[in-house]
């Protein structure tokens, strides 16, 4: 199968790095998978983020379903998911959502969601809908939610975690002094908030957060935000490169090698992560099963 290089546009001057290459999305599951999600009317974050690794994980037969719609009522600089005004909250979706985890017949299954700051209680409700559909279609399944901030709301985050999800995720995405570029809307404090509190609230689930790097952050700024994040009591940490999907979005400042990605993992791993993901082509969901079984030994 032909190789293409990821060229993100506003990339540092010269070559591009050889670790950045990605295979061209093709073969018959993937093209299975996305008929299924377009028969059942649903997302995933891996076209609407246009992720690099779609084409991998989709031939294995694996993708991360996008709850609430497609359309995401923040800004941040960094993501290619359509932003704006969504439509009302369907709450039919955890049935299709289920549906198509079935049909793939998958033991771990991964769900996000834009923000939906228009209603974020309704939301939190729509992630424990299809944690429970999904059980109730497959018992055996495990199921990984990667959930927005809720505005900081505890009644959401309790919504969620009643539903008892195998691993609550929540990406701080950058260093706090980037925020106000990269994340409009959020506060890297209410990202804590939310992993400490769901520790506090729910001891047994794991949690998770995860970094993209190359935006502009400065090294003691990383290693400082990872103390912060073990502080939590967060059991995995996963760090990749920030590729830049468009002219429109933030440039890429920097590549980081495989083994800057190597040495910030061995200081994740010191600072009492159960298992820390660290690469240029790492993403929250990528290979989220092993990541998980990883954290239980």
């Amino acid at each position: 199968m032909e190789l293409v290089q990821i060229t993100p546009a506003g990339a540092p001057r010269g070559p591009r790095p050889e670790w950045l290459r990605v295979r061209v999305p093709g073969g018959e599951n993937y093209h299975e998978l996305k008929r299924l999600a377009r028969g059942l009317e649903l997302h995933t974050v891996c076209e609407s983020a246009r992720c690099p690794n779609i084409g991998e994980c989709w031939n294995h037969r694996t993708a991360t379903f996008m709850l609430l719609g497609n359309v995401c009522t923040r800004r941040c600089g960094f993501c290619a998911v359509p932003k704006g005004r969504p439509d009302p909250i369907d709450y039919d979706e955890p049935r299709r959502v289920a549906e198509a985890v079935a049909a793939l017949g998958l033991q771990y299954a991964v769900v996000t969601s834009v923000n939906r700051d228009d209603d974020n209680l309704g939301g939190a409700r729509v992630f424990a809908m299809t944690i429970e559909a999904i059980r109730e279609r497959l018992p055996g399944c495990a199921v990984e939610v990667l959930i927005p901030d809720f505005k900081g709301s505890e009644e959401a985050l309790r919504i969620v975690l009643a539903a008892r999800p195998r691993i609550l995720s929540h990406n701080t995405e950058t260093v706090p002094s980037l925020y106000r570029f990269v994340r409009s809307g959020a506060r890297f404090q209410r990202s804590l908030d939310l992993l400490a509190s769901a520790k506090r609230i729910a001891p047994n689930v794991l949690t998770k957060t995860g970094l993209m790097l190359g935006l502009g952050e400065r090294e003691d700024e990383v290693r400082a935000t990872l103390e912060q994040l073990a502080a939590t009591g967060c059991d995995i940490l996963t760090l990749g490169q920030y590729l830049r999907p468009s002219r429109d979005h933030l440039p890429v400042k920097r590549f980081y090698a495989p083994e800057e990605f190597a040495r910030l993992k061995q200081a994740g791993l010191a600072l009492g992560f159960r298992h820390v993901e660290a690469g240029p082509l790492v993403r929250s969901s990528y290979h989220a099963h092993e990541q998980a079984e990883l954290a239980l030994v």
